[in-house]
């Protein structure tokens, strides 16, 4: 799922698509990694027994996405956790908090994203939401469910309905490849500016002050923010 695109990617296609734009500035342990799948929600309130439940319904690939508030004065997830996410064959784990035992999680080598490193696992033991914990999980300012496929990487993290993730894969690929020949052209001598016609748009700008780059850049093909 999502081969060979980036979130920027992604995003870029939700903006053009008109789907909402779901973005996480979770980070990967180890830079450079990546992980894309179908969306595996839990809460976290204190125990990794909520992980053990959601591991037993994973399906090949799926993300593991922790929600954990947001917190920063405990880590959620630890090296036992990520092990037992490999072995139940997911692809990588999203923690809307905090992990620990980073040189482990690394050498483990399955990509985690996290909003940081703290020693201290929870001291606390909350009681599990009604719907079990297992539903929805909340990513900053929105939440995903099994509904919900997910493409992390460098920049953060993207989630998109599963059942338009074939269609926003499809428009990213093309937004990328659009990107692709920009760069090359920029890289032999022909300006961004020229390429996109800028001059052109400045004037019918003076002209129509209604009318937007993001209208431009769809009129001509061009891509260079969504």
């Amino acid at each position: 799922m999502f081969e060979n695109l980036t979130t920027a990617h992604l995003a870029d296609a939700c903006l053009r698509a008109g789907v909402p734009v779901r973005c996480a500035g979770s980070s990967p342990v180890l830079p450079g990694q990546r992980a894309a799948g179908r969306a595996l929600p839990c809460v976290h309130v204190g125990s990794v027994d909520v992980f053990l439940e959601a591991y037993e319904s994973a399906g090949p690939g799926d993300v593991l996405v922790v929600d954990n508030g947001g917190r920063r004065d405990e880590a959620c997830v630890g090296d036992l956790a990520v092990l037992e996410a490999r072995a139940a064959g997911l692809s990588g784990v999203v923690i809307w908090g905090l992990h620990r035992d980073t040189a482990d999680i690394r050498a483990i080598g399955l990509p985690v994203f996290s909003l940081g490193a703290l020693p201290t696992g929870p001291q606390r033991l909350d009681p599990r939401p009604a719907d079990g914990g297992l539903v929805r999980a909340s990513l900053g300012d929105f939440s995903v469910t099994r509904d919900d496929a997910i493409l992390a990487d460098d920049d953060g993290v993207v989630a998109v309905p599963l059942d338009r993730a074939d269609e926003l894969t499809t428009l990213a690929a093309a937004i990328r490849d659009t990107e692709r020949r920009q760069a090359e052209l920029v890289a032999g001598g022909t300006t961004l500016r020229d390429q996109l016609r800028f001059g052109d748009y400045l004037a019918r700008r003076r002209a129509e002050p209604d009318h937007t780059f993001r209208d431009h850049l769809r009129a001509i093909g061009g891509a260079i923010e969504e």
